[in-house]
């Protein structure tokens, strides 16, 4: 009965326990000393329920302190007898991982000086530190994926060939830049970007049928960007095979431009005498042509490559427009100009000679010229026309303000050197400014600016026969 008793209590406590019965307790054999274990921890045998409820916290919270310690900052954590928990060893509680830290690629293992791990090349979306340059890989012969093919294979940029109605499109516009900046290799390397395949006979068509409808320093610079182009992007068969398409559109170039046929004519002429047209070229239309426009375009070409008189070259057949030509040579056309007007009287072609010269920032140089010409003049006749003729280019806006201005007032500064050769200069001079601010196209500041000679007389004898400087 006794034995009964004893084996009861012992069944009961091993239901608590987490742990395997061993031999004796399955044989039945106990005692009082024996002891239990529960969650890992030899207690004695409970002698009443809140000892059993005391064990099961104890196990519950070394369960939890094993949970959060991997992601405890403080590694000297520990159960105390009676349950808490105590961290530290010297009664502070070191602070815990934040939450953002969990994303942290620092090492938690308190080794090393707290740099990134794998020198940063860990993580999502990472390809190795940075500064890291790959080089090429090897092709691996036993790979089973290897193809022999592999190692011969080149690889390069294919260019897509441009198409027929996109190459007006993107050729204008680089023609058009080239005539603001003036670059022939610029263009050489836009259009050697492109893929224009049989179409390239196309470009000095395209570039030429622009340049008629502009000014002849443009027309300059086409010739200039077709000898450059012709055997870096051009062959001269190309340059040949649109020449002889511009000669068949010429019927329709003249309904634009109607001296398409002269400036064609001197294309080809500039293109023989730069070598990218053969001289047999002209011959070889000579009989076969019908067209009446192309017929003048090859006979101003012949006619300009025959040319030898008056110091004429070819090369210089557009002239040198704008701002390229030397200033000594812009005076002496604008001089040129001012002598042909006084003779012909002519307005209209007067303007139309400044503005074939492109150098509306050099119209100050015409106003001075015009001036001095009138200074220099003897009679009225010269002063009319020349003031006519200013009055005119300032209502058309062909001679502006600003230039006006400046050419008034260098005669002002000069007006002393002048008064050298032209004794009554400084009285023309007053004479011309006062007509010039009547006729409305000088302001009344700039006609006070206009400078009096002085001139030396003794005053009354109470002046003690000083010298006094008085104007006119």
């Amino acid at each position: 009965m006794e034995i009964f008793k004893i084996a009861t209590s012992v069944i009961n406590a091993d239901d608590l326990s987490d742990s395997f019965q061993s031999g004796d307790e399955e044989n039945g054999i106990y005692t009082n000393n024996i002891k239990n274990e529960i969650n890992g921890n030899w207690i004695s045998a409970p002698t009443s329920s809140s000892s059993i409820h005391e064990a099961r916290l104890k196990a519950k919270a070394k369960r939890r302190l094993r949970k959060t310690s991997s992601r405890d900052s403080g590694r000297g954590d520990s159960l105390s007898d009676n349950g808490d928990v105590s961290r530290g060893t010297n009664g502070t509680v070191p602070p815990t991982s934040p939450k953002s830290k969990l994303l942290d690629r620092k090492s938690r293992a308190g080794k090393g000086r707290g740099l990134p791990k794998k020198g940063g090349a860990g993580g999502k979306g990472v390809w190795g530190p940075p500064g890291e340059v790959y080089d090429l890989e090897e092709v691996d012969v036993k790979d089973p994926n290897y193809d022999e093919a592999q190692e011969s294979c080149v690889y390069a940029t294919v260019v897509p060939p441009l198409e027929e109605g996109d190459f007006e499109k993107t050729i204008t516009p680089i023609v058009q830049e080239y005539f603001e900046h003036g670059d022939t290799n610029e263009v050489a390397e836009l259009l050697a970007e492109l893929n224009l395949g049989s179409m390239s006979s196309g470009v000095p068509v395209l570039a030429v049928s622009l340049a008629l409808e502009a000014k002849a320093s443009h027309r300059e610079l086409t010739s200039r960007l077709l000898t450059y182009l012709c055997g870096r992007v051009l062959s001269h068969k190309d340059v040949e095979s649109s020449f002889d398409k511009l000669l068949r559109e010429l019927p329709d170039l003249v309904l634009d431009t109607p001296g398409a046929a002269q400036l064609v004519g001197q294309f080809i002429a500039r293109a023989v005498r730069d070598k990218i047209l053969s001289k047999s070229y002209l011959d070889g239309y000579k009989g076969r042509v019908d067209c009446v426009h192309a017929r003048a375009a090859l006979d101003r070409a012949a006619v300009l490559l025959k040319m030898r008189m008056d110091g004429l070259r070819v090369d210089k057949v557009w002239g040198a427009g704008g701002g390229q030509r030397p200033v000594t040579q812009l005076v002496k056309e604008m001089t040129l100009l001012l002598k042909e007007y006084i003779l012909s009287g002519d307005n209209q072609e007067a303007e139309r000679c400044l503005r074939e010269l492109e150098v509306p920032h050099f119209h100050h140089e015409f106003v001075y010229e015009a001036v001095v010409m009138v200074l220099e003049s003897k009679g009225e006749k010269t002063l009319k026309m020349v003031l006519q003729l200013l009055k005119f280019l300032w209502v058309s806006s062909v001679i502006t303000v600003d230039q006006m201005r400046r050419g008034y007032e260098r005669v002002y500064m000069d007006i002393a050197e002048i008064n050298i050769d032209v004794p009554r200069a400084y009285f023309i001079l007053e004479h011309f400014v006062d007509k010039s601010f009547s006729a409305g196209f000088i302001c009344e500041n700039l006609r006070d600016l206009c400078p009096s000679r002085g001139r030396k007389r003794f005053v009354s004898e109470g002046d003690g026969g000083r010298f006094k400087l008085e104007s006119y």
